[in-house]
């Protein structure tokens, strides 16, 4: 077993702009594996060579320094290269889901104001001027190096789907980086497994540091949990992300599935973007050991975050770490004051570099308290300053005066055999002020668990208070790949339909 990895990030000693990364790695071994995808692998060279090529077609389209240019890919070679190439103009990537409907398309695009919009049609991009999906550059344009340039933002990303009010986060830090100092568990020539989508902050992100630190990327069109396994193997990848959506469709696979794959190479598994489960991140550790489960909590924002390993989550049950990167953290009361040890109140950070040094918004306010900032998460501090989560302010359910908050619900269903996915929410009551309402996606649609069956497991699991008044089966998947949910839009449709009389299944009977 190779030595547990650190998820201490390394002291740059040199900046170069993003956009000479790959070439700088190019430089190093020009025929060493850069990107695998759908059984194809393409190397640091051929890699470079295309991301030169597409840069100079993106400039003749207008593209220049400090220009926003959307993308609206799916997973692929070519969302890599584009992003390659627009940081070698020196301009701002926009990663955003190539599936968003037309009306939140329309109103991101408003916000960011791109030069390009690359991968939808020009009836979508809402004026903005285009390059289809599956351009691909004049051959004759030049593929060798482009002049050195740095954006002044490295990227620009959106964010805000959950609430129904788009906004764009962008980044302050200018696009330059030093190749050989990693962070994230990260190591240069690393081989990386990817099955994320590419519009979300943190696949997008360490995807691109991969590939930039001189790394294998191993990247798949969408997360399969077997076929996670199997490239594993194959590839001896060393370093994957996952969410614990990934985590519960790996594990249900049952033992003899997850056995049946060797992942001794496998150093760190990686898992952010959501609320893990106590009982699936125990799993984990135990099934793969401590010192290769790792844990980041952060914002697209970079506020400040927490890290913490599997070997210290063991002294520490259902923490997410203590602050990385030099930042500080509060715990506080609605007055702003300080929660005691063991107490929940909203979780603000003062990140090392000061109060929004990293990033501006568009299209909504911080949530600030003199030098603090917050990315509107709930929690609480142990006596050792390990911080634990509770949930988002905005999906706190109030029923009774209690707080109720959905994650921990969430979590204690999906622990359940026979549910798939789960998302909680808080529906309005005339003399609760809020009920609880849980939305169920089952494992096996034709064998649904029964009402009784799912309050006698959550009994086991939860103050009665907690457990929900009412509940629904669905036959789609309720979070995407990467674990992010609508949960805005799945309670206000439910309030809806509510108040016009629909009636939902009862759970407690």
């Amino acid at each position: 077993m190779a030595v547990p990895r650190s998820l201490v990030a390394i002291p740059p000693k040199q900046q170069i702009p993003l956009g000479e990364l790959l070439t700088w790695q190019a430089r190093r071994d020009p025929n060493r594996p850069a990107l695998t995808f759908e059984g194809v692998t393409y190397t640091r060279g051929a890699l470079d060579a295309r991301a030169n090529r597409l840069a100079r077609a993106l400039a003749a389209h207008g593209v220049g320094e400090d220009d926003v240019v959307t993308i609206a890919l799916p997973n692929s070679v070519d969302y890599h290269v584009t992003a390659v190439a627009i940081w070698k103009l020196g301009a701002t990537p926009q990663p955003v889901s190539y599936r968003l409907p037309d009306l939140e398309l329309k109103a991101i695009l408003e916000l960011a104001q791109p030069k390009l919009v690359i991968g939808v049609g020009a009836e979508r991009a809402a004026g903005f001027p285009v390059l289809p999906q599956g351009f691909q550059p004049d051959p004759s344009l030049s593929d060798a190096p482009l002049p050195p340039k740095a954006a002044k933002r490295f990227k620009a990303m959106n964010s805000g789907g959950s609430t129904g009010r788009p906004k764009l986060i962008l980044d302050r830090r200018p696009a330059f980086a030093d190749p050989e100092a990693t962070s994230l568990g990260m190591e240069t020539d690393d081989v990386i497994l990817n099955s994320a989508p590419l519009y979300h902050n943190a696949p997008f992100c360490f995807t691109a540091w991969c590939i930039l630190w001189g790394g294998h990327l191993i990247e798949t069109t969408r997360f399969d949990p077997e076929q996670t396994l199997r490239l594993i193997e194959a590839h001896k990848v060393k370093w994957v992300y996952l969410v614990p959506t990934m985590m519960n469709r790996i594990w249900a696979l049952g033992e003899e599935t997850r056995n049946r794959y060797d992942l001794s190479s496998l150093e760190l598994v990686m898992h952010m973007a959501a609320m893990c489960p106590d009982w699936l991140k125990a799993a984990f550790i135990d099934w793969l050991g401590p010192d290769r489960i790792g844990e980041i909590y952060a914002g697209t924002e970079s506020l400040g975050g927490t890290a913490i390993m599997g070997f210290e989550w063991l002294k520490h049950r259902g923490s997410v770490g203590k602050p990385s990167a030099g930042a500080q953290i509060r715990v506080l009361d609605d007055q702003g004051q300080d929660m005691p040890t063991g107490e929940v109140g909203e979780i603000y950070f003062r990140p090392a570099a000061g109060r929004s040094a990293n990033y501006d918004y568009v299209g909504a306010a911080r949530r600030v308290i003199g030098e603090w900032e917050s990315y509107g998460d709930m929690g609480s501090l142990d006596e050792d300053g390990y911080l634990y989560l509770s949930d988002r302010r905005t999906d706190m359910v109030i029923s009774g005066g209690a707080n109720i908050f959905p994650a921990e619900i969430e979590g204690a269903l999906e622990a359940h055999p026979g549910v798939g996915g789960a998302v909680v929410v808080g529906l309005p009551d005339a003399d609760l002020g809020q009920r609880v309402h849980a939305i169920v996606h089952p494992r096996t649609p034709d064998a649904p668990p029964l009402a009784g069956d799912l309050m006698t497991f959550l009994s086991e699991r939860l103050a009665r208070y907690k457990l929900p008044y009412t509940y629904e089966l669905v036959a789609e998947p309720l979070r995407d790949e990467a674990g992010k949910v609508r949960r805005s839009a799945l309670r206000d449709d439910r309030a809806r339909r509510a108040e016009a009389g629909e009636t939902f299944l009862s759970m407690r009977g």
